[in-house]
């Protein structure tokens, strides 16, 4: 077998659930002098598997983007374009992919060195995007999102080969412990658990909406959460969470007035791109996982107002 197709990471291929210990590292530079933020914080999400820097953007950036995500919320053009997932029942909009593709403002965002530049110092090297969105979390019925690690499904779905990926969560939003906000186990992201049940063909009409398949076992969260307990990112609008691939995590549903929004990027690193899926399924759309543009991001300050 092809060394570089070697499944490191195998999942959704036995009956029953098990651990594997991550092979990879958290942090792949060691100057810490050199990082962008302190290198408490970098030790941090070493530790942790996630990191909330709040006020990272103003609140005047955060009204210019938040009038973007609603006009884009509002377009027609935008809920028929395919890239769009709703909430079950409700039918309301839960997430828009693919927004620095398709939008100039959410494209600059995609580079701005205050995050970016982060995400490359923490995965060591040129970063493409691998998804985006905005997310929306609607008062009084925004459903929860069942917990899971984004890189069982970026490995076994999209052929992500290693761990070497992160999430970043620009707050739009105040997040409050009372109106759903993304619940984490800290820890959680030194532990990769396989999961069982074949992946459906198309699963991501489904999963995007409610994942089922993927998702770890009772046992395994409850082992978990004993052991790191769990964690919620609180912040301020503008405040932006960073979080590693294979961090567990999850969010309740929102039963408040308060509703939750934030654009959400996935950066991965160019030595990292993706493959062909592991699960002998066809890829997820390109919207979904990038498979085409691995050109590196070219990361740089940004001015908005």
């Amino acid at each position: 077998m092809d060394p570089q197709r070697a499944d490191l990471y195998p999942s959704r291929q036995q009956p029953r659930p098990s651990w594997q210990e991550r092979l990879d590292p958290v942090v792949y530079r060691n100057d810490l002098d050199n990082a962008p933020i302190a290198a408490d914080q970098i030790e941090r999400f070493e530790r942790d598997g996630y990191l909330v820097i709040p006020n990272l953007f103003s609140a005047e950036e955060v009204a210019l983007f938040r009038q973007e995500l609603d006009r884009m919320r509002q377009d027609p053009a935008v809920a028929d374009s395919g890239k769009t997932i709703r909430e079950p029942g409700s039918g309301a909009i839960r997430s828009v992919f693919d927004i620095h593709s398709d939008n100039p403002l959410f494209a600059r965002i995609a580079r701005d060195a205050r995050t970016a530049g982060i995400a490359r110092f923490i995965l060591g090297g040129e970063l493409y995007v691998h998804q985006s969105r905005m997310n929306f979390k609607p008062g009084f019925n925004g459903k929860e999102f069942y917990w899971h690690s984004d890189f069982e499904t970026w490995h076994t779905e999209d052929g992500m080969p290693r761990m070497r990926a992160l999430s970043c969560s620009i707050l739009l939003t105040d997040n409050a412990p009372h109106n759903g906000p993304l619940m984490l186990i800290p820890g959680s992201h030194r532990h990769y658990i396989r999961c069982v049940g074949e992946t459906p063909e198309n699963h991501y009409e489904q999963s995007l909406r409610k994942q089922e398949i993927g998702v770890p076992d009772d046992a395994s969260l409850t082992e978990l959460a004993d052991r790191y307990g769990i964690d919620t990112a609180t912040g301020p609008a503008g405040s932006v969470v960073f979080f590693d691939c294979n961090t567990m995590h999850g969010s309740n549903g929102n039963i408040t007035p308060s509703a939750r929004s934030n654009l959400f990027y996935v950066y991965n690193a160019v030595e990292n791109a993706v493959q062909a899926p592991f699960c002998g399924r066809g890829p997820r759309p390109d919207f979904v996982a990038e498979r085409d543009d691995f050109a590196p991001l070219d990361i740089a300050p940004q001015r908005y107002l």
